[in-house]
């Protein structure tokens, strides 16, 4: 062995680091170029894409009309508006819930998301990661030993998206089957365990994919949201006086003249806003341009016509509306259609909120917040379309869990409100970064935004602060623990860095070391993963350590997640000879990109760099991690660290690299 390896060996002890948890992606299919999802289609084309929307962005606030409006008119409910002594509803009760509904939908969604959120686009991508992500890449900092405000505030906002991705499916499936007990109130028995076999073969058919079936989702949700329109426009004609709700003065009064009790009702009126972050964070899949058209020429003009519809027959029939959105087709042979109808739209509803997981975890690996998975593609044509098995299981005994627990929609709805207003107003607070850092807007104009969103968002999240001891507290708990397993994560892996850097050597002492005293060379190449551009590794060490001998050829290989995602052409690839068989490889990739090794060093021939895929020997570190070293982290999170790095998916997998050549090399560290 060379004398300034072997008197770096024993001077800091260290071993080989286990680049697979530093390493990131690499497309594993066709790249995609930056910016397509943002030209404007037309024609065909935009009618294809506005009617696929339909069935992924809108399946969430789709089936809202399930059971918001009767969270708010109902004698029932605790906050809701109970009719009078006469069980009739007041007119100005039902026109101000009603004006409240258009308002919220027109000034959250509308405005808010389709108008201004949506043009903050992380190169095509959104999403709470994505727009952090967005954020951050203002920051020039190097190397940051703290995660960043921003980057904190999106963690926990990720955190409630996965507690929303547990409410949507239950809470969806049990106000659909809840039709079968206006058929027959027997059946009220049988809400729950249909519900379950529901969700349990829902999230059994995932690992199939959703490319079978995607094709049908946005014909089945144009027929929905027709379905519900036309059942709402019926009752409007019968009280159209329903339609002068949209005058803001109803909702003003209403609020007004109900005091606190009105402002509690808020906490019920967000249902009808729930999925507004999807328009965002499924940008990526179709565009602007098509999610405004579905919006504005099928989604919104189905739920206007459902909710005014509802609060017509609010008007008329008063205490005998036991479900306001059944109610409306009770006295129709077309009760047990829409049963069926809106439980293909639950089913459908949920499916966006579970891909949406699968998606937001596999961005989280990749930005270094969550340990490596097992990301399965199911369609060789859209590499968007995954299946994380562990996600999967997690969320389907976490909602069946649920649908056990509060046995009705309306017991679930009062968890609902918090994941969702929480959600927005990170939204909002990271938009109005947006603003400041990255588009140099005054901060009287970004100020003149952002009031009003968060505004708006704050009364609604604090009108769901009182339902926390009801259900509300479910979310928040999903929330924080998602929050403390992604910190805790990068925490770890930053100490770990720290001591892996340790045992590293600069090239040029090593390179004069072996020019010195020349090591043994065999045929071949050796490709070893290293977190750093610069340096020997310590996996490189411990090899030459134990073996004393090196291949012909050495490929120092980092990949490095940039805050974009996707990353194509010739900034995606570096290749620079050192000398002696020596190149050192540095592939910058996005973070909705997928990691396959093979693939970069394929790509390296066009830089001078020839690998032969026959006679190439890949080196991984293996780390056991002991909790009673120095690492200034609280021992809790080096537990849960060490639990986590366990059972993280094998490097070998995730990397895409063929196991008969792969070497892995072992050693104990102490954090």
């Amino acid at each position: 062995m060379a004398p300034a390896i072997a008197a770096c060996y024993q001077e800091r002890g260290r071993g080989p680091t286990d680049m697979a948890d530093t390493a990131r992606s690499e497309v594993t299919g066709t790249q995609r170029a930056m910016g397509h999802v943002q030209r404007k289609p037309h024609g065909q084309e935009l009618a294809g894409l506005s009617l696929a929307a339909l069935g992924v962005v809108y399946g969430d606030i789709g089936t809202s009309p399930l059971y918001a409006m009767s969270e708010c008119l109902s004698p029932t409910k605790p906050h809701a508006i109970a009719p009078g002594a006469t069980g009739a509803y007041a007119a100005a009760q039902v026109l101000g819930v009603l004006s409240l509904f258009f308002w919220a939908l027109v000034l959250v969604v509308v405005v808010k998301y389709l108008v201004f959120v949506l043009r903050a686009d992380n190169k095509g991508e959104g999403g709470i990661l994505a727009l952090a992500a967005l954020v951050q890449q203002q920051d020039k900092t190097p190397r940051r030993v703290r995660l960043s405000g921003p980057i904190l505030l999106a963690l926990f906002g990720a955190g409630l998206l996965y507690g929303d991705g547990v409410i949507t499916p239950a809470v969806s499936v049990l106000g659909a089957i809840e039709g079968i007990s206006e058929q027959n109130p027997a059946l009220s028995e049988l809400v729950v365990p249909i519900s379950a076999a529901i969700l349990i073969g829902l999230f059994w058919v995932q690992r199939f994919g959703t490319h079978r079936i995607g094709s049908v989702f946005g014909w089945v949700m144009l027929l929905w949201f027709f379905a519900i329109g036309v059942t709402g426009g019926r009752y409007i004609l019968h009280r159209p006086e329903v339609l002068t709700a949209v005058s803001p003065h109803h909702a003003i009064q209403f609020l007004a003249g109900n005091g606190w009790h009105g402002f509690l009702l808020l906490g019920s009126v967000v249902l009808c806003i729930t999925g507004a972050e999807a328009l965002y964070a499924d940008m990526g899949h179709f565009g602007r341009t098509p999610i405004r058209v579905a919006w504005s020429v099928v989604v919104f003009p189905g739920l206007l016509l459902n909710y005014f519809g509802q609060g017509a027959l609010f008007l008329e029939d008063g205490a005998k509306v036991s479900n306001g959105f059944y109610d409306l087709v009770s006295d129709t042979p077309f009760l047990i259609p829409m049963v069926v109808l809106a439980t293909m739209a639950a089913i459908i509803a949920s499916q966006a909120l579970i891909s949406g997981a699968f998606s937001l975890t596999h961005q989280a690996v990749q930005l270094g917040y969550l340990p490596r998975d097992s990301v399965i593609h199911t369609s060789h044509k859209h590499e968007g379309q995954i299946y994380i098995p562990e996600v999967n299981w997690l969320l389907m005994v976490a909602c069946v869990a649920l649908v056990f627990a509060f046995r009705s929609s309306s017991n679930l709805a009062a968890a609902y409100g918090i994941a969702v207003t929480g959600t927005m107003a990170i939204t909002s607070f990271l938009y109005f970064l947006v603003m400041r850092r990255n588009w140099s807007y005054p901060l009287y104009i970004a100020l003149g935004l952002f009031i009003p969103f968060v505004a708006i968002d704050l009364a609604f999240f604090s009108a769901n602060v009182e339902k926390i001891a009801a259900g509300g507290w479910f979310p928040l708990a999903v929330g924080v623990g998602a929050f403390l397993v992604m910190t805790t994560w990068w925490r770890g892996r930053h100490e770990l860095s720290k001591q892996m850097e340790s045992g590293t050597i600069p090239d040029e002492l090593f390179l004069a070391d072996i020019a010195e005293t020349p090591l043994p060379r065999v045929s071949g190449t050796a490709v070893f993963m290293t977190s750093g551009t610069d340096g020997m590794p310590n996996v490189l060490l411990h090899h030459v350590k134990h073996n004393k001998v090196l291949h012909r050829q050495v490929v120092l290989l980092s990949i490095s997640t940039e805050n974009v995602p996707f990353v194509v052409g010739n900034s995606s690839l570096s290749v620079r000879e050192l000398g002696h068989g020596f190149f050192r490889v540095v592939a910058r990739v996005g973070f909705m990109q997928q990691p396959n090794v093979p693939r970069i060093l394929s790509r390296c021939e066009r830089h001078g760099l020839i690998v032969n895929p026959s006679d190439t020997t890949f080196y991984l570190g293996r780390q056991t991690l002991l909790t009673s070293g120095h690492a200034r982290i609280a021992r809790w999170r080096k537990i849960l660290f060490s639990f986590l790095a366990r059972n993280s998916r094998a490097p070998t997998e995730f990397f895409h690299l063929p196991p008969n050549r792969v070497v892995e090399l072992g050693l104990q560290i102490e954090l």
